[in-house]
């Protein structure tokens, strides 16, 4: 079997987490036209159920796990080796603080809302907080990802964009699960980008060529087998994805005006854009937050830039009309030691952890649930991932009671913790 491999990213577990894609989807083994096919043949299921008005998801996840005292729970009233270096700030929402170093979210807090009670697990994964299981219970349950769930759901809608776009590769909490590798997301790393770009020497007469001939093979084959479905409708769709162009303007930054805006952080801008053409859900990763040591020379270093691309990305997608249709939630694994080691660094910590949402038409402008004085465990409203999951799945016009057959037959729900942060609706 072979397998692509994209960037490599250590953390303290002496693991690496190496993006990949091996041949499926968007690989030599599945075309374009046969994801198409397989799409459409799960969206003939009797249990699937499409929203209404689709929105589309941004999911942001920070690796390695962010520290929760110095980003939005700061505890500047706890003792020096609990408190450390940052004084909070007010935010526009009244009783809100956030850290000093997040100036750009604070003029505009009204658009977010975060959560300090979530209580994770002590895994180096996204895979909680994108499945709603952890990666020991991933072994045998063989679940969707969030973005996996979008595109089942979307399977039937008619779109020149794919409904799940990865911008970090197919890593852990990417994967489709039971429903199949008609679900993996779309990588802009992979062989996939291959299927969106035109030959350079392939002319429009040469297309209309190809597309001739392919109609002909595919006369001939029902002529062999009648009863097989006809391949020139997802073909002519698979070559109408190509020929538009769609997600391929979207990934050139090269075609937005005032892009320096985003420079530094350009992978919100390309979530941005794929959100604009169309793409149901976009996963991305950002900055290494595992800050055993030196954790306030990172935090100087890493939120600065981090205030910019969500803001950017938030008050743009407002701008366009477009942030109550695009539901946003940014979080890591867990949060970290509220006592400072000796390295001047915080270590993991999934006793509680915070986690920011944005659009949707969730309520924002607040902060919901709160830890102890001084950041060690919830103090009130204990929210596990799931239910934050269960949350962002309302938004989308999803039902987080949903089941889905996984491969045993077995009708599974999207997520099993299916009680909604109901301050967010």
């Amino acid at each position: 079997m072979l397998t692509f491999t994209g960037a490599k990213q250590g953390f303290c577990d002496g693991l690496s987490r190496r993006n990949f894609l091996q041949i499926g989807a968007f690989g030599a083994g599945l075309t374009l036209a046969d994801m198409l096919r397989l799409r459409a043949q799960a969206s003939n299921v009797p249990d699937r159920q499409a929203p209404s008005r689709p929105k589309s998801a941004i999911m942001i996840y920070l690796p390695g796990g962010p520290t929760h005292m110095d980003t939005y729970d700061l505890k500047p009233d706890a003792p020096a080796e609990f408190r450390g270096e940052f004084t909070p700030i007010q935010t526009n929402v009244n009783g809100v603080q956030i850290s000093p170093l997040f100036p750009l979210q604070a003029r505009m807090f009204d658009k977010f809302a975060v959560i300090r009670s979530v209580v994770t697990v002590n895994e180096h994964s996204d895979t909680l907080v994108m499945t709603g299981k952890s990666d020991r219970e991933q072994m045998t349950a063989n679940h969707p990802s969030f973005g996996s769930v979008v595109s089942r759901v979307r399977s039937g809608l008619n779109s020149s964009a794919p409904a799940f776009v990865s911008l970090r590769g197919m890593s852990r909490g990417t994967e489709p699960g039971f429903l199949g590798i008609q679900h993996r997301p779309f990588s802009t790393t992979g062989p996939g980008m291959q299927n969106l770009s035109q030959l350079t020497t392939v002319n429009e007469s040469r297309m209309n060529d190809r597309r001739a001939m392919l109609r002909t093979f595919d006369s001939v084959n029902r002529e062999v087998d009648a009863n097989s479905a006809a391949l020139d409708t997802f073909t002519s769709r698979a070559f109408d994805m190509v020929a538009s162009g769609t997600v391929r303007n979207a990934l050139d930054l090269s075609r937005e005006p005032n892009r320096q805006r985003y420079q530094g952080v350009e992978q919100f801008l390309t979530a941005r854009r794929l959100v604009e053409a169309g793409v149901g859900c976009v996963t991305m990763s950002y900055g290494g937050w595992d800050t055993h040591g030196q954790n306030f020379q990172a935090m100087r270093r890493q939120l600065p830039n981090l205030d910019k691309g969500l803001s950017l990305l938030v008050g743009d997608l407002n701008e366009r009309g477009l942030l109550n249709d695009t539901v946003i939630v940014m979080w890591g694994e867990f949060g970290r030691t509220p006592r400072i080691n000796q390295n001047a660094g915080r270590d993991h910590w999934p006793t509680v952890m915070s986690a920011l949402v944005a659009g949707g038409g969730l309520r924002t402008g607040q902060a919901v649930g709160s830890s102890t004085s001084r950041g060690e465990r919830p103090q009130d409203r204990p929210l596990t991932a799931p239910r934050v999951l269960a949350t962002l799945y309302r938004a989308m016009g999803i039902d987080p009671g949903t089941t889905f057959l996984n491969g045993t037959g077995r009708p599974i729900h999207v997520v099993e913790d299916r009680a909604p942060v109901t301050e967010l609706l």
